[in-house]
């Protein structure tokens, strides 16, 4: 079943080729346009395009149709075009033909928008849920951990005294930028597209502010063409946030591989966390963060993909838009895997708390030497040449006290005031106002 069929029948080759992996990822779609839907008749049946009667059976049909989404039970059909054509094409069996009129005042073009746009904003929501869980354990790490010193580097050379205090945390307010980035792509996206058409608008007097009050919208996008034009933008948005990320835990991947190392030591995992080798007994492979470093690679990736696939486009729709699904779908389970590993293994993680006994870590105690001399009046270069000219001499003997107090620093890392950072964050999304909206379109 296709929407747009009339007399001709497509060859089989031209309709696999052009269905490609719709049927299977427009699974995922199925409960949002069933919402959608649910929206638009409540619609037209106010501005007379449905008759009340007709709007209650077709109202609890969709409804008893969505909690097929929820069990699993929803399935597309062999020979069904896609989720629009699916939840049609149910309808029209058990109402007849008063399940084609769902269609009236929109294009598939649009209800693909609005199907995108309430799936995007869900899995936004998810991802900041799983987001603020992650951001919870690295800031209990962070407490924790937070009077044991560690080398800090640059260059990979050996610097200046860190924490696993500062590091953790460090994690922590990262996730706080990558949460900024995603608000902004919410509300970018919780803009309602419905009513658009093919974007071009309708001849029928569609109220557009009532669905998007009756799916929780923020707004509209109230040029038509601009809605239509948010196809693919939206999905670089959504790359871009997904990026970024990824982005702050591949490095933190990065940096656990390397801490796990022989030659650094720093931190361990319990053995059931690794994997080992076929020939090497010894071996504790830090495999989990491997493929997170890995997956994040690919998320960072993404934007790339995204920007190649709508480049050069002009306004209107184009079927190259329907492969931004094959990218954007599984690069949110990605992410979603990576995070909710992250949570899993970190709070398992072993810390070394004598790190800096070894002599090699003196050094790191130089610019301390340094400021110490200037405390007591000596010019910052002159101290600066002195205490270098100890280490070239091998007369340098440092003290290894730290006095770090400013904000932010090893001795005051501000873990509550990145807390209240965190939450004036939080307070921006407005999550609950959306969960009500959709209780109440679909109550019975």
């Amino acid at each position: 079943m296709k929407l747009w069929q009339k007399d001709t029948t497509v060859q089989a080759e031209v309709e696999r080729f052009t269905v490609g992996r719709d049927r299977e990822l427009d699974l995922q779609l199925a409960a949002y346009d069933i919402l959608g839907s649910l929206a638009h008749i409540e619609m037209l049946s106010t501005i007379g395009l449905i008759e009340p009667s007709e709007y209650v059976l077709l109202a609890a049909a969709l409804k008893k149709l969505y909690t097929t989404t929820e069990t699993g039970a929803f399935t597309i059909e062999e020979g069904v075009e896609d989720v629009h054509s699916q939840v049609e094409l149910m309808l029209t069996r058990e109402l007849g033909d008063l399940g084609k009129k769902i269609h009236s005042g929109r294009s598939r073009n649009d209800q693909v928008l609005v199907d995108l746009r309430l799936f995007f904003r869900a899995e936004l929501a998810d991802l900041a849920q799983q987001m603020d869980e992650l951001f919870t354990v690295l800031q209990q790490l962070s407490e924790t951990h937070q009077a044991v010193q560690m080398p800090g580097y640059t260059h990979f050379q050996v610097a200046m005294v860190s924490s696993f205090g500062l590091w953790f945390g460090a994690y922590a307010e990262s996730l706080i930028d990558d949460l900024q980035q995603l608000q902004s792509t919410y509300h970018i996206i919780n803009q309602n597209p419905l009513g658009s058409a093919a974007g071009y608008g309708s001849s029928f007097p569609l109220n557009r502010r009532m669905t998007t009050d009756l799916l929780g919208f923020a707004d509209l996008n109230y040029n038509v063409v601009h809605a239509q034009m948010g196809r693919g933008k939206s999905e670089l948005f959504l790359a871009f946030t997904l990026a970024s990320v990824g982005h702050t835990l591949g490095k933190l991947a990065v940096d656990v591989v390397l801490f796990m190392n022989q030659n650094f030591a720093f931190i361990s995992f319990p053995e059931e966390l690794t994997t080992g080798s076929s020939i090497m007994p010894h071996k504790k492979n830090p495999d989990v963060f491997e493929l997170m470093r890995a997956k994040c690679n690919q998320l960072i990736a993404l934007p790339q993909q995204v920007s190649l696939l709508t480049a050069n486009l002009p306004s209107g729709y184009h079927r190259d838009f329907q492969l931004l699904k094959e990218v954007i779908f599984p690069a949110i389970t990605t992410l979603k895997e990576c995070l909710a590993m992250a949570c899993f293994a970190l709070p398992q993680v072993k810390v070394r708390t004598d790190i800096l006994d070894d002599d090699k870590y003196q050094y790191l105690y130089t610019v301390e030497e340094v400021n110490r001399l200037v405390l007591e009046g000596v010019p910052f270069r002159d101290a600066y040449r002195q205490v270098g000219k100890g280490i070239a001499d091998g007369t340098y003997h440092p003290s290894r006290e730290i006095n770090h107090t400013h904000e932010g620093s090893i001795g005051n890392l501000c873990t509550s005031e990145i807390r209240m950072k965190w939450g004036r964050v939080w307070s921006g999304f407005g999550f609950d106002s959306v969960q009500k909206k959709i209780k109440s379109l679909l109550k019975p």
